[in-house]
């Protein structure tokens, strides 16, 4: 018989229970390794746990709590995804290239976790470099989804979500070049946070080949929970020139943003008609209960749409790894490889029309925002629920046939524009697959942004969601 798990508490009753002594880090942490080990097998989510040193920092967390030390997550379990460094730990970006390295420190997300009192179960996977959608790598292999383990549950940060939504652990770190943990949460029925580039220090680590737009960032059940992560881990670092400070104001009470819907975010594709149905209905749902939306599409400088903006991502792989794939490509991921080729055809100014490209579209989404009078932004996370494991990508979407990308289009943009982005569950198709709202709003209003996306999920929360048989 399977043992059935009853959902982990809400991170705050966690650490409250733990600082109370109703119960302890150690007990936590026991509770994540059990969980991990009868449920990771069917799922690929965890590609590196150490009990022993999941069990050494619980028992630290629990020396600090009898010391008196108030930790606002004392105790939470939390699975870091494998390219972000964990002190002491194996982190190899899905790669038999780092096969064998180990984190010399942790990143400044990590610590600031850490001090917080979260504990590191385990190390979740992620596509080879983080750079594909899918969560798939020769060195570690597919994760899948928790719903259904024949289907994918995205990427580049299928494992952190599916440690979450497979109910391995509460919380999870992950990163976002592209939406790797925005769609990921929409597919499986998360929270992913993407903040304003910087708000949340990135490294010590890896150097990443996406020019300045790969953000750390929280995965949780609620927009609740990944506002707690953001607190503990925003915030400027001498470590990284270009972290920064969001703006404190988090909205007035009873405030009434105006909200753009754009069905497309403003772009020529396919969207599943399931999807476009349900976000719809969500935006009525919305629009009856007060908030001020109204119909608006942004508008994007030409090749934003297309393939504009990929030299950047091939040509930062190709410089990082090209001489590693020239001499054993059989050691790479061939779709990373093809990204890698493709880099190293490149001339400098294809890769510098791009770098241009992406400030055009951080201006023309800047510029959004004041000329519409809009306080957000928001529209469906992604054109399509999942797909199945054994590929990149759907290969058509409402019947039109797509490209390995099609399903990512929503996403990117924001990266380039650096303007925060989140992705809430909104509802279900007619498989129950999870379907996801992203709601945008101009860069550095982080906290208002967590405010609405909250509004926005309380009123979810007491409907009838699209596709659903229940109230959520």
């Amino acid at each position: 018989m399977t043992e059935t798990f009853a959902p982990w508490p809400a991170l705050a009753e966690i650490a409250e229970a733990v600082r109370a002594g109703r119960s302890s880090a150690r007990a936590q942490a026991t509770e994540a390794l059990r969980r991990i080990e009868l449920l990771n097998p069917a799922l690929n989510a965890f590609v590196s746990v150490d009990a022993a040193d999941a069990m050494a920092r619980a028992e630290a967390v629990d020396r600090r709590v009898a010391k008196g030390e108030d930790l606002p997550l004392a105790g939470v379990p939390v699975a870091i995804k494998d390219n972000i460094w964990v002190k002491g730990r194996r982190i190899t970006q899905g790669s038999h290239l780092f096969a064998d390295f180990v984190a010399p420190e942790d990143a400044v997300a990590v610590a600031r976790l850490v001090a917080a009192g979260a504990v590191v179960v385990g190390i979740a996977n992620t596509a080879e470099f983080a750079a594909k959608g899918q969560t798939t790598n020769l060195l570690h292999g597919a994760t899948r989804h928790p719903l259904d383990p024949a289907l994918s549950p995205g990427g580049s940060s299928g494992g952190p979500v599916a440690a979450v939504a497979g109910g391995m652990v509460p919380f999870a770190l992950g990163t976002d070049a592209g939406g790797s943990s925005r769609r990921p949460p929409a597919h499986t029925g998360l929270v992913g946070f993407k903040p304003s580039f910087g708000a949340i220090p990135y490294g010590p680590g890896f150097e990443e080949p996406f020019f300045g737009i790969s953000c750390p960032c929280p995965i949780a059940r609620t927009v609740a929970e990944a506002a707690l992560g953001f607190e503990v881990m925003a915030g400027p670092s001498p470590l990284d020139p270009h972290s920064g400070i969001v703006e404190a104001d988090g909205g007035a009470e009873g405030e009434v943003p105006t909200l753009a819907y754009s069905p497309k975010w403003g772009l020529d594709v396919p969207v599943d008609p399931e999807v476009s149905a349900c976000v719809s209905a969500v935006v009525e749902l919305l629009r009856r209960a007060g908030l001020a939306i109204v119909a608006r599409d942004p508008v994007w400088p030409a090749g934003a749409a297309e393939t504009g903006l990929n030299p950047l991502q091939h040509a930062g792989l190709a410089a990082l790894y090209g001489e590693a794939w020239r001499k054993a490509p059989e050691r790479i991921d061939p779709d990373l490889g093809s990204q890698i080729s493709a880099g190293l055809g490149y001339g400098g100014t294809e890769v510098a029309d791009a770098l241009l490209l992406s400030e055009r579209v951080a201006v023309a989404a800047a510029r959004f925002f004041v000329q519409e009078g809009v306080d957000a932004l928001i529209g469906p996370t992604t054109p399509c629920t999942a797909w199945p494991v054994e590929k990149l990508g759907p290969d058509t979407i409402d019947g039109v046939a797509v490209g390995p990308r099609g399903h990512a289009v929503f996403t990117p943009l924001f990266n380039h524009s650096r303007q925060p982005a989140i992705s809430i569950p909104c509802g279900v198709d007619a498989a129950g697959l999870p379907i996801g709202l992203q709601i945008v709003m101009q860069r550095l209003k982080d906290r208002r942004l967590l405010t609405l996306a909250a509004q926005i999920e309380a009123v979810l929360a007491g409907a009838r969601l699209p596709g659903s048989s229940a109230t959520a």
